[in-house]
């Protein structure tokens, strides 16, 4: 069990690096869309035939609100805004399969929200079949979406797996009514149950549970209640996960409860705990942070053959060097650069139609970025990281290393001469090792405002 001193001494506003810089730090003013251009352009000669790319895509439409959720997201009833955003998303999807050279090989694809089962099978299928008029897949390709228990019909399931899916994440968050009610989140397990049996009568490989810890109204009970039912359907992997509470970015639906209703510091951290007890005894191998897999998952085989990887869509058991974000908000990859679209749907539709790229801002890595983003990666997905290569150290790293000699008195990290080991103890302060390589944090004084609380 983690201590409850370290628990009060760590627990700090920290980013979760699903990138390194972190989006709070880029350097807007030296990114412009031609150097995203041709960063693009560089990263796809380099790997389209040796690895693929990955394609995500976001879908935000949502007909409720879920108040502990902080993505982009549209919430709607109405149907009729399908269409146009598929046409929109199929138009970007143009823009940059006519900046590349040659014919586009996915390896990857993931569908994420908002809630992408609030779209018809038939959208659907006329999106990914569009997105294949000018690529082909790659010959190992993982294709997953995200799916809301609550509309997620067999049909989705079954369209998408003649598509080419074959994993599916289901979020489940908490099984309490009362937890549910302060979330506005309301899902029986029957209805978690019933997509779940379907999923794997179809035929998928993996299938993933979503659970949150750290929310309003929370207990112990219910962790354990959440859990045991978790166990009865078996998923292939979970994610097990801190409620990241940033009410002061995500406006009002982060506001559907008081303050006094959360979970504090030692009583979350229990809640975790226990959670990764449970999950451990029925046979859960902890992978990165927050996930957990079934030993015949292949996040745990990526894990345990060091292939692991973590970008804005999270851990991946596939890498590929160039993830191209689609939709309102999503996020591009080249590796040496970063972009972001615009976050509403009227301005991402504006530009689309006059044929540029939707691009809000970006970043462009520097050599120092390239080295720390490495070290981040390996902390995150390996829990330990080396600078016996030359090209991996760099000047900083002595005077990191002493602002780490108290977790490593702490008994959370092992320093030794050319590499650092995260033990056991310190996998839940990951984030919190990962900061004291983060140079351009040190910098610039953070705002404790820009991020959620390490544990």
């Amino acid at each position: 069990m983690t201590s409850p001193s370290f628990v009060q001494k760590y627990n700090v506003p920290g980013p979760r690096y699903t990138s390194y810089p972190t989006v709070p730090y880029w350097d807007e003013e030296q990114f412009s869309i031609t150097n995203w251009e041709k960063s693009l352009k560089k990263s796809f000669i380099e790997t389209n035939t040796t690895e693929g790319i990955s394609l995500y895509i976001h879908l935000p439409f949502c007909e409720s609100l879920c108040t502990f959720c902080g993505c982009n997201k549209r919430i709607t009833k109405n149907h009729q805004v399908e269409s146009p955003y598929i046409e929109a998303v199929l138009k970007e999807w143009d823009l940059y399969c006519d900046l590349l050279p040659e014919t586009v090989i996915i390896k990857e694809i993931h569908l994420g929200g908002g809630t992408p089962t609030f779209f018809s099978i038939e959208n659907l299928e006329y999106l990914i079949n569009g997105i294949f008029k000018k690529a082909v897949k790659a010959p190992k390709h993982e294709f997953s979406f995200e799916g809301h228990p609550n509309n997620t019909s067999f049909q989705h399931l079954q369209k998408l797996y003649d598509l080419g899916f074959r994993r599916v994440s289901f979020g489940v968050q908490d099984y309490s009514p009362k937890v549910q009610e302060a979330i506005h989140r309301y899902q029986p397990f029957h209805n978690v149950a019933k997509v779940t049996l379907w999923a794997r009568e179809i035929g998928y490989t993996s299938i993933s549970h979503d659970l949150v810890f750290g929310l309003p109204f929370q207990t112990i009970e219910n962790v354990v209640d959440t859990i045991e039912k978790t166990k009865t359907l078996q998923p292939d992997r979970l994610a097990f996960y801190s409620y990241a509470h940033v009410p002061w970015i995500k406006g009002n639906g982060q506001r559907g409860f008081k303050e006094e209703d959360l979970p504090k510091d030692d009583e979350k951290r229990k809640l975790y705990e226990i959670g990764k007890l449970l999950l451990a005894k029925n046979g859960y191998h902890e992978i990165g942070m927050d996930h957990f897999a079934l030993k015949k998952d292949s996040l745990y085989e990526s894990f345990n053959s060091k292939q692991l990887h973590r970008n804005f869509m999270g851990y991946s058991s596939t890498k590929t060097q160039l993830m191209i974000g689609l939709g309102v908000s999503s996020i591009s990859d080249s590796w040496y650069s970063f972009a972001q679209n615009v976050k509403t749907i009227e301005e991402y539709y504006q530009l689309i139609n006059d044929h540029k790229l939707p691009v809000l801002r970006g970043h462009t890595l520097t050599k120092e970025d390239l080295k720390i983003r490495k070290h981040i990666l390996n902390l995150m997905c390996q829990f330990h990281t080396s600078w016996e290569n030359s090209i991996d150290y760099f000047d900083e790293i002595p005077s990191i290393l002493i602002q780490l000699h108290e977790m490593e008195k702490d008994g959370l990290i092992q320093i030794y001469k050319d590499h650092l080991v995260v033990t056991d103890a310190g996998k839940p302060f990951v984030r919190n090792i990962c900061m004291a390589f983060d140079l351009r944090l040190k910098r610039k004084a953070p705002q404790t405002e820009l991020f959620s609380m390490t544990i």
